[in-house]
């Protein structure tokens, strides 16, 4: 049965991937393949020798020995516990994605776009990639990617030009997600589980996730789309809405809020997007109701201003199937990681691998198990995989390991489209490509990868 479920996975995952070829939109293989996959376990569930307990971070070599009843109150009780944990990534993505369209509501990013006077290309991407790796260490990488984007399609008049940007900032992104506690899922899983520290995991991952974002960029800057000038989007000589900076500085302020809420109250992320996402839509609603609002360019747009209150306005431009394509995604992933099958895969890596010139520190893991751990989250989502490693490894807190797997699950993700939360949030927004990508952004990726790597190993030697 546990082959059936990897199949499906697979055949799944390829659907995804051939999405422009098959003319089916994403979402729909990632929710059948979420629904198959818990389908197939629940229907063999007396079939399976063990089972992970994710609420509890263990892993069950007993399973087969326990009554029917007590599988299946089991099976439920976790997949509750992944649809916990998935609901607090899309809830946090939902309030993000809600800040950053009431902004533009108010034509909040026209600030950002009014101080781009320039028109070089690669200033641009410059730009652009020091933004990414800078916010996305303070907001997250996925909010990063999201704010910038959005930004991006306010400058950018060519798609084409556009998607290349994309590309690169999603590199960026998870290059500064990396060094931070609340940058990425991953590294705020480690630092959350007692494996890292905030000041070693600057000292150790900085430099890496600088060179992971800075040399792929430089390589970029020499490649024909971003040589010349750009046409930047048209003035369509709107009004300016009185109240645009106010709600880009707030809505900025309300996103960098929330890992402050999170380090006080100790509170899952999504809790502090809700808390922002109230105070903006408050303001909102106050500014909306004045006479100085309104800076629509003709009635219809105006119409749908005054029909709605911002907030509406703002919930029914966001991109559901982004979010559901999420949800079928992290499900499914959480059926695999259910059975163990993310365990068993990571344990034959360390067995089968050979140790490679300097191996890291406790059992003698081999580098290259950690690298392709890396490799292995453009594939299958990081979140599971780092998981899996926290269960695997008992090393103490900032052993070079964890900080190691930080980078290699934070970045990793940036050679797949779809290997990273930023890359899929990006993929929804721009429509990009798969194939796309893989040929055109993976290869720089992956040089930015090896080349943090060796600086890791470097900083490791040093320190």
């Amino acid at each position: 049965m546990e082959t059936v479920i990897i199949l499906v996975f697979v055949f799944g995952y390829l659907a995804i991937t051939l999405e422009h070829n098959i003319k089916i939109d994403k979402l729909i293989p990632a929710l059948v393949m979420m629904a198959i996959s818990w389908a197939l376990i629940s229907l063999g569930i007396d079939d399976f020798s063990q089972w992970f307990d994710s609420a509890k971070h263990n892993l069950m070599d007993n399973f087969g020995m326990l009554p029917y009843e007590e599988k299946m109150h089991l099976m439920e009780e976790t997949l509750l516990h992944h649809l916990g944990k998935t609901a607090e990534i899309l809830v946090f993505l939902l309030g993000a994605m809600t800040i950053v369209e009431i902004i533009d509501y108010f034509d909040g990013f026209s600030t950002i776009k009014n101080a781009v006077n320039f028109n070089s290309r690669k200033k641009l991407l410059w730009m652009f990639s020091i933004l990414a790796f800078i916010l996305s260490a303070i907001i997250d990488n996925l909010t990063a990617t999201i704010v910038l984007i959005s930004i991006l399609q306010k400058i950018v008049k060519e798609r084409d030009v556009r998607i290349w940007y994309a590309g690169l900032i999603i590199i960026a992104a998870n290059a500064g997600g990396a060094w931070s506690p609340i940058g990425d899922v991953t590294t705020t899983m480690l630092w959350i589980g007692d494996k890292v520290s905030t000041g070693k995991l600057f000292v150790y991952l900085f430099i890496p996730s600088l060179l992971c974002m800075v040399v792929p960029t430089f390589i970029a800057s020499l490649l024909k789309p971003f040589k010349g000038d750009l046409e930047l989007q048209a003035d369509d000589n709107k009004p300016k809405n009185k109240f645009s900076s106010t709600m880009l500085f707030l809505g900025l302020g309300a996103i960098v809020f929330v890992p402050i809420f999170k380090v006080i109250t100790h509170l899952p992320p999504y809790v502090g997007m809700m808390l922002s996402l109230g105070v903006v839509a408050i303001f909102a609603e106050i500014y909306s109701n004045s006479k100085f609002a309104i800076s629509a360019t003709n009635a219809e747009e105006h119409d749908a201003h005054a029909s709605h209150s911002p907030v509406h306005y703002s919930l029914s431009k966001i991109e559901l199937p982004s979010i559901l394509f999420f949800l079928g995604i992290l499900m499914a992933v959480g059926a695999l990681e259910s059975l163990g099958i993310l365990f068993g895969f990571a344990g034959s890596l360390q067995e089968s691998m050979p140790m490679m010139g300097t191996e890291l520190h406790g059992e003698g893991v081999s580098d290259l198990v950690v690298l392709l751990l890396g490799v292995g989250s453009a594939v299958i989502d990081n979140v599971p995989l780092v998981a899996a490693s926290l269960g695997m490894f008992s090393e103490p807190l900032d052993n070079e390991l964890w900080h190691f797997i930080a980078y290699s699950a934070g970045t990793g993700g940036s050679m797949l489209i779809i290997g990273s939360a930023a890359g899929v949030v990006a993929m929804g927004m721009e429509k990009i490509d798969f194939f796309w990508y893989l040929k055109k952004i993976s290869w720089l990726a992956f040089i930015g990868f090896i080349a943090g790597a060796a600086a890791f190993m470097l900083t490791r030697a040093v320190f």
